[in-house]
């Protein structure tokens, strides 16, 4: 099967920056060359490529208290103040986290964003969600709030078959909620749901560019938020419509005329594109890439905000301020304040993200960390490299793990020690007994604290002190 489109309202056209009218029709168009449904979902290309157009600036935005709070228990007042100023503290002076959206629905929600506001911080900027009714948009005003998101569902599938509308009938409804916004001067963000799966020249573009005129004659932003709803989105060069990432962006600025400004990217983990989707749209003329604190988000998740942060180190070549130490405190908080289990070999946050069990990997970071560590990760996030004892780690790995763990006050250790040979005899005794799980920091301590009787009372404080992430 080739891999170029056979579906024409998937090719990309040079854009022209001109009036392009709604396409209506009596029946959905559901995109089968791509979406089969009873098969993986097919990439497409075109053979058709956009440049990339970076804007000037580029922000982080969160949904942890939307999208993200979905997907687990509810937070609640407490944690979510607590949370969000977590996130005022990891944006930093200039507010690369840029903005919060929050539920209105429950006097819960309304308390915590009351609270959050209460705070006065300049970023993140609090904002409300609302679906598009008129009801909805009486809590944005009762809350005083100046933005707030709006579910704008895009595609065929949503329209037709969820809402049961025509899409004439369903963009009308959406403009009727917008111009009410716009007659209150409440900055409106619509969340274009689902618009990987939607017939981009036929719907997309001609309610942006609805949108857009609407903005120009109340001279307030109007903000697209491009929602990958179920995380088919592709960063691929050359990719078809719907899917493609550069595509969408690009030709919401260069075709439906959104300025960079007011172009948002959220995205879903499905098929594991969710970080890397991000960048793209920032690469592509997306100012704002929306994410989750831990990826928490609807069925796979959302993008982590801490891997936004370190992508946005990356690109633009400076932190910019943010205090990435911070998302230790986070990870925390998550662990022991709302007992969640962070998969262990979570980028950044992970118990074992900077953690070896091979032992000639071991060797490696005594002999230098920066060999087998990302990045000064006790520098940048307060979490020193750390070596998980196993029957693989070996002399090398159990020395490394000694050392870091009682450090100056040991002074040298090295493998030829008997006591760190004693140590490993230990360590391999319960593997060849049929042990199947690493050795805990508890037992090391023990161990340790035996072989080493001079530096019990300092393995005893380091045990006071010292938090350890359990093994799993």
């Amino acid at each position: 099967m080739s891999w170029i489109t056979e579906e024409k309202k998937s090719v990309w056209r040079e854009p022209k920056g001109k009036p392009i009218p709604l396409v209506d029709s009596e029946e959905p168009e559901l995109f089968r060359d791509a979406f089969p449904y009873v098969e993986p979902p097919k990439i497409r290309f075109d053979g058709k490529i956009v440049p990339q157009d970076p804007p000037d600036e580029i922000y982080i935005t969160c949904t942890t208290f939307r999208d993200g709070q979905q997907a687990r228990p509810p937070y609640t007042v407490k944690q979510t103040v607590d949370l969000y100023t977590l996130l005022h503290k990891l944006g930093g002076p200039k507010g690369i986290i840029r903005k919060c959206e929050f539920f209105l629905y429950s006097k819960k929600d309304r308390e915590a964003v009351t609270k959050c506001l209460e705070k006065g911080f300049s970023y993140p900027k609090v904002t409300g969600w609302i679906r598009a009714r008129p009801e909805d948009f009486k809590l944005v005003k009762q809350m005083g709030l100046k933005e707030t998101g709006m579910l704008t569902s895009i595609s065929d599938y949503h329209i037709y078959r969820k809402f049961k509308k025509t899409r004439k009938q369903a963009i009308e409804g959406f403009l009727k909620v917008v111009d009410a916004a716009l007659e209150e001067g409440i900055a409106v963000r619509c969340h274009f749901e689902d618009i990987t799966r939607a017939d981009f020249y036929g719907c997309v573009v001609p309610f942006a560019q609805m949108l857009m005129e609407r903005s120009r004659d109340a001279k307030i932003p109007i903000t697209v938020r491009i929602c990958d709803t179920m995380g088919y989105g592709v960063p691929y060069p050359g990719a078809a419509l719907p899917r493609s990432v550069p595509k969408l962006v690009y030709g919401l600025h260069h075709e439906a005329g959104v300025p960079k400004e007011q172009i948002e990217w959220h995205g879903h983990n499905d098929f594991y594109k969710v970080l890397i989707n991000a960048s793209t749209a920032w690469l592509y003329g997306c100012m704002y890439a929306n994410g989750t604190l831990l990826g928490y988000g609807e069925r796979t998740g959302n993008t982590p905000i801490e891997g936004l942060v370190f992508e946005y180190a990356g690109l633009r070549g400076t932190l910019d301020g943010m205090d990435t130490t911070v998302i230790h405190e986070i990870t925390d908080y998550y662990l022991l304040q709302l007992n969640e289990i962070i998969p262990s070999n979570m980028p950044f946050v992970g118990g074992s993200f900077n953690t070896t069990r091979a032992g000639i990997h071991a060797d490696g970071m005594i002999k230098n960390e920066e060999i087998y560590n990302i990045f000064d990760t006790t520098k940048l996030l307060n979490r020193p490299p750390g070596i998980a004892i196993t029957d693989k780690s070996g002399l090398a790995g159990i020395t490394y793990w000694i050392s870091s763990f009682l450090g100056e006050k040991i002074g040298e250790v090295d493998k030829k020690d008997e006591r760190v040979q004693r140590v490993a005899a230990w360590v391999q005794e319960q593997y060849d007994e049929g042990r199947t799980t690493a050795i805990s920091q508890e037992e090391m301590m023990e161990i340790v604290a035996k072989e080493f009787p001079k530096m019990k009372d300092e393995v005893d404080r380091l045990r006071r002190t010292r938090f350890f992430v359990p093994e799993s």
